[in-house]
């Protein structure tokens, strides 16, 4: 299992830096570009289906076990909002400051108690070596949202999602400290023991 090579069906740079410093030098990570792949429509309703979709038509282009992920916030008060249009909450041609300033004019009116939130991940496997079939791994993380950005590190809403238990934004962390606790980090783990299983 030594460097398995995985796709990861992305090209976003921040998830490919974090899902190899998570994963570790067991497994050679390449990122779906290099296989001249373009972007694959999210038409899904959930995490999952859109995780799966985006594995899926990866998987189908190249043949090699695929892993795709699907993540984004949560909102409790906003009905699950931004939820699978976190990446263009603010429009289709959104970027991180305009999608976090959207946030915050939408949540402008709520109090601190009722301004809970998660990050939450899905990673969808479809391993060529185990009969192609697709495996889900779910991560979350709860926090709240804060009333204004705090930290510089990270990307998408780090600035405004903050972690009680730790007492700072996911901004605040460095990368080493993010890459314990954050939603991507335990799906990605799960993903991690389910292959080592398979190994033994």
């Amino acid at each position: 299992m030594k460097n398995k090579t995985l796709i990861l069906a992305s090209n976003n740079q921040h998830k490919i830096i974090e899902v190899k410093a998570i994963l570790g030098s067991d497994y050679n990570i390449v990122k779906q570009s290099d296989y001249k792949i373009k972007p694959i429509l999210e038409t899904g309703l959930s995490f999952k289906e859109n995780a799966i979709i985006k594995a899926t038509g990866v998987f189908e282009a190249t043949g090699i076990t695929t892993i795709a992920d699907d993540s984004g916030l949560v909102v409790d008060a906003l009905n699950g909002e931004p939820g699978v249009f976190s990446a263009r909450y603010s429009g289709e041609n959104a970027n991180d400051s305009n999608n976090n300033a959207a946030l915050l004019k939408n949540m402008a009116h709520l109090t601190k108690e009722t301004r809970t939130a998660r990050f939450e991940c899905v990673i969808a496997l479809i391993d060529k070596e185990h009969n192609s079939q697709i495996h889900t791994f779910r991560g979350v993380w709860r926090g709240i949202i804060l009333n204004a950005p705090k930290g510089r590190n990270g990307f998408g809403y780090d600035p405004l999602f903050f972690d009680p238990v730790i007492g700072k934004s996911s901004a605040e962390l460095s990368d080493k400290e993010k890459n314990k606790v954050s939603h991507r980090a335990l799906a990605l783990t799960a993903l991690n023991e389910h292959i080592t299983k398979l190994k033994d």
